[in-house]
């Protein structure tokens, strides 16, 4: 039963997240206008067989938009989470590894950086970096990267004393090898499901940062920066809103979808709790 169940959360999400990775890729041949082509003539237009999704304050249409701005939100995702890797698994790994100054060091970085609310963190350093895509990957990079760092660590302290590290050791096996060899790739399930879970974060701070006019900029169809475009339109052409937020909602949705099905699958004591608590 709860096979099926983690089965079903991950054929869910990667089916909505297939849909939107084709939506991104093809999306000049999907779209149906030109997404940044400005129509005064129709601006406002309620949804039409022509707009299914209508057209903003500006006469352009919706649905393109929210095509086209699934590539953005989905690149930043990305980037955003490959970053943060990057730089926790580094930093966790020669803290979690050689231990001491070098750990305290590191950790005090860490909790520094949780010390600040993340949104106040990334608020403030797209602010002083400026808008623009790369400005807002970067900041929510220096936001993220802390989560990662401590998963790391904690996996590296509870790997690194075990006897098969001493074995290897004991046969002359050096520090990096026995790192990238033997203790990483025995860290990879919880890596994999914080950044799942985190692409879908990431975008939706990167939204949230848009709409606050920190991030990707006009014309460019971002579904944060539509939010922002429709707000003043709000009660009467609610649909400028409407469409780009149910396309955020779902996004982070599914990524929640899958992350939630990885972890209950790459879990190994989620079976024992599930015998447990029916027996």
């Amino acid at each position: 039963m709860m096979s099926s169940i983690k089965n079903r959360n991950i054929l869910i999400g990667l089916s909505i997240i297939s849909v939107l990775v084709v939506l991104a890729v093809f999306a000049p041949y999907i779209a149906p206008h030109d997404p940044i082509a400005a129509n005064p003539q129709i601006r406002l237009e309620p949804p039409t067989m022509d707009y299914p999704f209508g057209t903003d304050h500006m006469g352009r249409c919706v649905l393109s938009r929210t095509i086209y701005g699934a590539r953005i939100s989905l690149l930043i995702g990305m980037m955003v989470i490959l970053g943060s890797l990057m730089i926790g698994i580094f930093l966790g790994t020669i803290s979690g590894y050689l231990g001491g100054l070098v750990d305290d060091i590191v950790m005090r970085l860490v909790d520094g950086f949780l010390a600040i609310p993340s949104m106040f963190l990334a608020l403030a350093l797209a602010g002083t970096l400026g808008p623009g895509l790369f400005n807002l990957t970067v900041a929510l990079i220096v936001v993220e990267w802390t989560s990662y760092a401590r998963v790391v660590r904690s996996s590296i302290l509870s790997i690194r004393g075990k006897e098969f590290v001493d074995a290897i050791r004991c046969l002359g096996a050096g520090d990096a090898y026995i790192l990238t060899r033997h203790i990483l790739p025995n860290i990879l399930s919880p890596l994999i499901v914080i950044a799942t879970l985190g692409i879908g974060y990431a975008i939706l701070a990167a939204s949230g940062l848009s709409f606050l006019g920190f991030g990707v900029q006009p014309p460019t169809p971002e579904w944060g920066s539509m939010l922002d475009d429709g707000r003043l339109f709000m009660r009467k052409a609610p649909h400028i809103m409407i469409f780009p937020g149910l396309a955020i909602m779902i996004t982070v949705l599914a990524f929640n979808f899958l992350g939630d099905g990885l972890r209950d699958e790459m879990d190994p004591r989620y079976e024992k709790r599930d015998t447990e608590l029916n027996a």
